[in-house]
């Protein structure tokens, strides 16, 4: 053993105290070293072979977790840097008295430690994207395990068969017009490099055109949601899902010949089906290949050096025991989250639909950037945006990845995680 781990090992042994029970996991703002490796404390004391019973205490010191009090979560709480305040019973109770009599505040039971999937080429593929992605870079930062599936997966049923509580997806486009990175980048190799790759993959897989093969994979993890799973979506590919699923998995042509070689159907407006999209509705489409925009979900985008807080964003407060979903998937340190850009950066307010709900919004404009749908059984959560501590994140730079080490409190990331917790909750019955 290391002589740092003897050392935590019998400091703990030291201070550990027999009358406690249960351990506080603080989460509010000055309270907390790492509110992101929290998270990760507690997926880990959720996880097999432990088990552990666990508690989220939503709109309570920030969304405080209570994890029990043994030797082997202390050890690791000091391992990962996370702070935690030792708890009776007789004082869980009290707090817990005050919490179910408050219409603000709840107790939610974690029951589980979700298992994850993130759509992405794997490690070992030929082709990397050239940029992060802020959901992969939080999950190795909180040491919260997960797996990586890309198309031929999807389309082959592993979803189902693995039996995936949560499906994340980043930067994507599900529309087959290559990210519309065509004006830009189609000179450069990597492009050239991605199309060949998505082309070789479509033909593989059975289909004429790409718009097709990712359009298959758009309409499978919408029956994935509907069948009972959690989908949580950032930057672009909120937007080029729903543009997938309304053009019926790509079967409404609507990509320029410049890109697939054949023409765009001359009725296309009219042929969207937005029935089949999960949150947005009778949106238009830019289909000229040389604007870097799929369509007017997306907000303009403000000026690309100016961080003068244009895209900041607030929180809406949920009562917990009337909307426990929306409360959970909130919880934070801070009302106002610091705004980041992003292909698509927030979402077109009236193109949104009724049934979905509105998590934050950017204030003073017509965009939200954090919202919660259903669909069937399952839930879908989208945020806009790319990387909450990188402000532009321009393709292509060739950045260092974010290091959460600089930012363990990160109000944007904490956002990330608590959807990575959410399918961990225990769902209560809903209210008539």
């Amino acid at each position: 053993m290391k002589i740092f781990q003897r050392i935590v090992f019998l400091f703990l042994i030291g201070v550990q105290t027999a009358s406690a029970q249960w351990l506080l996991i603080p989460m509010e703002q000055g309270a907390q070293s790492n509110h992101l490796k929290a998270y990760g404390l507690t997926y880990w004391a959720l996880a097999v072979p432990r088990e552990y019973r666990c508690y989220w205490w939503l709109n309570y010191r920030g969304g405080a977790f209570v994890l029990p009090d043994s030797q082997d979560v202390r050890v690791r709480a000091v391992l990962m840097g996370v702070r935690f305040e030792p708890m009776r019973h007789d004082d869980y109770n009290s707090i817990k008295e005050s919490i179910l009599a408050a219409n603000n505040m709840d107790e939610i039971l974690l029951e589980k430690a979700p298992k994850i999937a993130v759509y992405a080429p794997s490690e070992d593929s030929p082709y990397r994207d050239p940029w992060d992605d802020a959901v992969k870079i939080a999950l190795d930062y909180a040491q919260i395990p997960y797996a990586l599936i890309w198309d031929k997966d999807v389309q082959s049923g592993a979803l189902q068969a693995q039996a995936y509580d949560w499906l994340h997806l980043h930067h994507e486009d599900f529309t087959g017009q290559h990210g519309k990175f065509h004006a830009a980048f189609s000179t450069q190799v990597w492009y050239q490099q991605r199309m060949l790759m998505f082309e070789q993959a479509a033909a593989e897989a059975g289909f004429r055109r790409v718009a097709r093969h990712k359009g298959q994979t758009a309409q499978l993890i919408a029956d994935y949601i509907a069948n009972g799973g959690f989908v949580f979506a950032m930057c672009s590919a909120p937007e080029t899902l729903d543009i997938a699923l309304a053009t019926g998995g790509g079967a409404v042509d609507i990509v320029a010949p410049e890109l697939d070689g054949t023409p765009i159907d001359a009725d296309f407006s009219t042929r969207l089906d937005f029935q089949r999209a999960l949150a947005f509705e009778n949106f238009v489409l830019y289909t000229n290949p040389g604007r870097y925009e799929f369509s007017d979900i997306d907000n303009p985008r403000p000026d690309m050096d100016a961080q003068s807080g244009v895209e900041d964003f607030t929180l809406f407060e949920f009562a917990a025991k009337h909307d426990p979903i929306p409360t959970m998937l909130t919880q934070n340190h801070v009302s106002v989250v610091p705004g980041y850009l992003g292909q698509t950066t927030s979402f077109n307010m009236d193109r949104i639909r009724g049934a979905v709900t509105i998590l934050g919004q950017v204030e003073g404009t017509n965009y939200a950037k954090y919202i919660h749908g259903k669909l069937g059984k399952g839930t879908f959560t989208f945020l806009g945006g790319h990387d909450p501590e990188d402000y532009r994140h321009l393709v292509g730079e060739g950045k260092i990845p974010t290091n959460l080490d600089l930012h363990k409190h990160s109000p944007g990331y904490r956002l990330i995680l608590n959807n990575i917790l959410f399918p961990a909750a225990r769902k209560k019955p809903q209210k008539t």
